[in-house]
């Protein structure tokens, strides 16, 4: 396959070089974050380019580029979330969009289940505590524990399932809120998040972004959590009102939070960072070279079954496309 013969295609971020090398192999590239001019490039490019790689960054893919790319066919986008992209929009105008399922789920998964312990446990504080000093002076505190508690998860889908899976080797109970009750799941389901809540000392939410769950996890939730309760977060930043949870930590509505992400990121505000009693992780959920690696070749392989004729590997639910 010569350039001039390549798809091309506009890739938005950063990708890691054992992707970013793969596309640059199969298609003609046009990095668009690079640009210094991107409404130029985007004119330059309109009639030729027919595929987006949403890289890293999770700029915007909406309407706007869909205007001005009218030849795309195909949007690949990196990550199991995909707010970052107008799903919606792209299924209206025929577009295929793919996210990159599965192959990052047991990290993610190991994580929340680490970022729990850690919060409980107080893993850093300890740490800190011993680089300090402090040892010498007296044993840390007694911290509270996993032993008795009962996790809500928010969001059952394919990493919440493994993190379930996860919290019941630890002998704990499980029950869990979403959209729906889903007839092959055992676990308790509660319609209500409030009611969830009051029922469990622990909840982790592994919800997706976007405007159905943005702020669900709100004051009311927190209080009715109550002062024995921890909140840990792996799925997106926007689900929890991150102004309610600062106060809730201030005033000990609830014991404790652990967050992977946030509203604004990579913006944390300096009211939650000097929560001492609070576990911060910059969204590092995926964050292994094995499975950035592994999430980096579904969006190439995705881009590339498109173009061979074979159609996308792992499409979004807004796509219209039915699998033969």
């Amino acid at each position: 396959m010569t350039a001039s013969t390549k798809p091309e295609i506009v890739q938005t971020g950063p990708l890691m070089a054992y992707a970013a090398d793969q596309l640059k192999a199969r298609f003609t590239v046009h990095e668009l974050w690079k640009a210094p001019d991107r409404a130029a490039l985007l004119r330059e490019v309109a009639d030729r380019v027919r595929g987006v790689a949403a890289g890293g960054g999770h700029n915007r893919v909406d309407g706007a580029l869909f205007d001005a790319l009218p030849k795309v066919e195909v949007i690949s986008s990196f990550g199991v979330g995909y707010d970052h992209v107008d799903a919606a929009e792209a299924g209206r105008r025929g577009l295929v969009v793919t996210n990159t399922p599965d192959v990052l789920t047991d990290e993610v998964a190991d994580l929340a289940l680490g970022l729990l312990i850690a919060t409980v446990r107080q893993l850093p504080q300890v740490d800190r505590y011993l680089r300090e000093g402090k040892w010498l002076q007296g044993n840390y505190p007694l911290t509270t524990s996993l032993r008795g508690r009962k996790v809500g998860i928010v969001g059952l889908g394919r990493i919440g399932k493994a993190v379930a899976q996860r919290i019941e080797a630890f002998g704990l109970p499980v029950v869990y809120h979403g959209r729906s009750r889903q007839a092959d799941v055992a676990y308790r389901y509660y319609p209500s998040l409030v009611d969830m809540a009051a029922d469990v000392d622990t909840l982790i939410s592994v919800a997706p972004g976007g405007a159905s769950t943005h702020h669900i996890i709100n004051a009311e939730v927190l209080k009715a959590l109550g002062p024995n309760g921890i909140l840990v977060n792996v799925g997106r930043g926007t689900v929890v009102d991150e102004q309610a949870l600062i106060k809730a930590l201030k005033d000990k509505t609830i014991l404790s939070a652990g967050l992977d992400v946030f509203e604004d990121e990579p913006r944390v505000p300096a009211e939650l960072i000097a929560i001492e009693h609070a576990v911060l992780l910059p969204h590092v959920g995926s964050a292994s070279v094995h499975t950035r690696e592994a999430m980096g070749q579904l969006l190439v392989d995705n881009l590339v079954s498109w173009f061979d004729g074979k159609g996308p590997l792992s499409p979004v639910s807004e796509t219209p496309w039915k699998k033969a």
